[in-house]
């Protein structure tokens, strides 16, 4: 059921995923094309701020935080999981891999791989920061407009 703490919690979310996209770009070798690397880590923002974050909302403040903090940690997750797939399949269409079980694996050394390129303190702090604002805002969103 659509509420406001979702709508806010989609939308901060959101924010952070384009903002830290935006500061990890610079972080990767300039060989790299990225094509819908900003937009999709937006929309995958906004599905878990809204499907993650926005159900858990009315809980307080520490709970607040944790949510935003979990809401950050999740699209992490599912950005490193979502990408490595898509390099692991655009490797697999040129035959780089003899099965599927070294292909599987291959998506885990991305998500290594990538993990290591956003390890800055500037994406880092944004994350956090961010999730914590974000949790905030959800947490007010949920008990001003219910």
């Amino acid at each position: 059921m659509p509420d406001a703490a979702k709508l806010i919690a989609a939308l901060f979310i959101g924010g952070i995923a384009y903002v830290a996209s935006l500061l990890i770009i610079p972080l990767m070798p300039e060989s790299t094309e990225f094509g819908s690397f900003v937009y999709v880590n937006t929309i995958i923002g906004i599905a878990c701020g809204w499907m993650v974050m926005g159900k858990r909302a009315g809980r307080g403040i520490t709970a607040a935080i944790n949510n935003g903090l979990g809401g950050s940690l999740v699209l992490v997750i599912w950005g490193l999981f979502i990408h490595s797939c898509y390099q692991m399949f655009d490797r697999a269409m040129d035959n780089w891999y003899n099965g599927a079980f070294t292909a599987l694996a291959a998506i885990f050394q991305f998500m290594a791989e990538f993990a290591l390129v956003i390890i800055d303190p500037v994406v880092i702090l944004w994350l956090v920061g961010g999730g914590i604002i974000a949790g905030l805002a959800t947490e007010y969103a949920w008990r001003t407009w219910r």
